[in-house]
């Protein structure tokens, strides 16, 4: 059985069977519903149904609230339609644009560049139609057929023969120990992609705030990359958070991009700045930095990817004291599988 969904305001409409999420048929059917991890941890997702009944899978409160449930609001990546279903969700221009391939990638370089953080370079097959924006992700299939999303740090060429991701060691995962520990140049590692639906909207002309902690940076450089090559000339200002100056782990790249782009600036804070470090620069939580420089975002588009704790700020506090309109803040954030796996 299957039953009908239709998404409003833009009218757009589609089929999905009883067994199957939302999301994962918008998907397949080349709807571009917003959407992040997929698990229901993220709340990238989440919109109004106005008809209908679902039936959701289990998700995290923070991503969708008991109070939000029944308000009427659902999450597409885990709920399925027990119904007929409208919702209200923006439509995404460009998130189904390249179509989702499983490939299977060679490693060319492992470069550590911070004590926790590694630059991997995958060596794409030479016959591949890999296509994608920047800011979106792969996911890499292990042996056992779980998944880890990891953001394409480097802009799409017209080629796609390799990707650049940003890899932080999480003691004891099991993605991340084999990374830091036996995976080696020429290995073959499984992804699939290109997922996702942050990335630069082009069709924007607002200055733009692009916002970062720890590894989160991965999918901001990749912005930046895609807006040097293409000649794209809006405002841009990076703010880049991190707890130590050590973990600003392509600080140089950043400022150089800054000094060659003349419509970019780069501010890196850090939160816990010690001796060792040195630092004279800015110092606190990165959200309040760009919150001090720019007290009014009315006129603005942010792209913040990082840390659940600081996206969620983020949009907190610029949209209630900032005036940044809702829709003008897109995020990634990276939540991990202990945050997934978390008992909704």
């Amino acid at each position: 059985m299957t039953f009908h969904v239709t998404v409003q305001p833009s009218g757009r409409a589609f089929d999905v069977p009883t067994d199957e999420t939302i999301l994962s048929a918008a998907m397949r059917q080349g709807v571009g519903l917003p959407y992040g991890c997929k698990d229901g941890a993220c709340g990238s997702c989440k919109c109004k149904m106005t008809e209908g009944r679902v039936a959701h899978g289990e998700h995290q409160d923070k991503a969708l609230s008991a109070d939000e449930e029944a308000a009427g609001f659902i999450l597409t990546c885990c709920a399925k339609p027990q119904t007929d279903v409208v919702i209200e969700a923006r439509t995404v221009v460009g998130a189904g644009e390249f179509p989702i391939l499983k490939i299977p990638s060679r490693v060319s370089a492992l470069t550590k560049v911070a004590p926790d953080v590694v630059v991997l370079k995958l060596q794409l097959p030479a016959n591949n139609t890999f296509g994608y924006r920047a800011g979106q992700y792969v996911e890499f299939i292990l042996r056992d057929n779980s998944r880890r999303s990891y953001s394409m740090a480097s802009a799409p060429q017209a080629v796609n023969s390799e990707i650049e991701l940003h890899i932080r060691h999480m003691p004891g995962g099991k993605f991340t120990d084999h990374v830091f520990g036996a995976l080696k140049e020429k290995d073959i590692l499984r992804v699939e992609g290109p997922f996702g639906t942050f990335f630069l909207r082009e069709d924007s002309d607002k200055p733009i705030v692009l916002l970062a902690s720890g590894t989160g940076f991965a999918p901001i450089k990749a912005i930046i990359e895609q807006l040097r090559a293409k000649g794209i000339n809006r405002p841009a200002v990076l703010y880049w958070g991190a707890r130590v100056k050590a973990d600003l782990y392509l600080h140089d790249w950043a400022e150089q991009a800054a000094a060659e782009m003349p419509n970019l600036r780069y501010v890196p804070v850090l939160s816990d700045a010690t001796p060792a470090d040195n630092w004279s620069g800015r110092a606190g939580f990165v959200h309040q930095a760009v919150m001090a420089d720019l007290p009014d975002l009315s006129g603005h588009e942010v792209y913040a990817c990082g840390a659940p704790i600081m996206v969620d700020s983020a949009r907190r506090d610029f949209t209630a004291r900032c005036g940044l309109p809702a829709d003008a803040f897109f995020a990634d954030s990276f939540t991990s599988e202990a945050d997934k796996n978390k008992s909704p």
